[in-house]
Order: C-alpha cells, then sequence, then structure tokens
C-alpha cells in the first residue's frame, strides 16, 4: 500500500482524539468539564422539539425584523447592542444570575413562567466550590 492511500484511510477514519477521555490520568476530569450527556448529540424525537428548542431565537428574529420595517435599521442594531451588553453583566460563576436586565429588554419580566416557578436557584445543583470556579474562568487552572 502506497502512502497516498494511507493518508486516505486516515481521513476517512473518525479522529481518536475526540474518543479519549481529558484528564492527566486518562479520566475526564468531572469537576471542571461537568458530566458528559448524550443527550445533546440525539436528534429530536418530535418535529416540534427543534421549534420550541428555537423560541426564543425565533421570535427575537421576526421582532427584529418587524422593528426595522416600522421604525429603520437603527431600531434593532440599538437593540441587539442593547441585549449583548446585558448579557455580558454576570455574576461570580458559582453565583446564578437573574438576568433581570435581559428579561426587561425582552419584555419577559412582566409574565410568570414555567422556569419562575420551578427554578428555585436553592434547589440548584451547579453550586460548587467558587475558588475553584472562579479560577477555572479566570485561566489560571
Amino acid at each position: 500500500m502506497n502512502s497516498r492511500g494511507l493518508r486516505s484511510q486516515l481521513q476517512d477514519s473518525v479522529p481518536v482524539s475526540g474518543l479519549c477521555p481529558q484528564g492527566a490520568y486518562g479520566v475526564q476530569d468531572s469537576l471542571r468539564s461537568g458530566f458528559t450527556s448524550v443527550k445533546n448529540e440525539l436528534l429530536p424525537s418530535h418535529p416540534l422539539e427543534l421549534s420550541e428548542k428555537n423560541f426564543q431565537l425565533n421570535q427575537d428574529k421576526m421582532n427584529f425584523s418587524t422593528l426595522r420595517n416600522i421604525q429603520g435599521l437603527h431600531a434593532p442594531l440599538k437593540l441587539q447592542m442593547e441585549f449583548r451588553a446585558a448579557r455580558q453583566v454576570q455574576r461570580l460563576p458559582f453565583l446564578r444570575s437573574s438576568n433581570l436586565a435581559l428579561d426587561t429588554l425582552r419584555g419577559s419580566d412582566e409574565s410568570i413562567g414555567f422556569e419562575d416557578i420551578l427554578n428555585d436557584p436553592s434547589q440548584s445543583e451547579v453550586m460548587g466550590e467558587p475558588h475553584m470556579m472562579v479560577e477555572y474562568k479566570l485561566g489560571l487552572l
């Protein structure tokens, strides 16, 4: 077999680095990267599942296009700039943020939804060791 045939076989194969666990001892570091989830890699089981997953994005696009048709190009650009600024404001990594500014910009601060009632931060499993999480966020680990 020549080297060209071997190269084409290697390009068609699955990269082994993606399948190997990350970590110093060959085990996935669950503390830093979290648990692996197969759920994110599955295809949607119902045709409406993909639509529901992208509902907020689709609604924002529709609102921006309506705003552009009514008020001109400056209005959606200004609103997108405010959205981006509101998304950047966060608490420390180990504390949940309510994203009140983002909810106010979207107009969802006056409505009570499923996530408002059943998304209690005191029942969250996100809380970890604060020093470790801040050091990881800053890139010190």
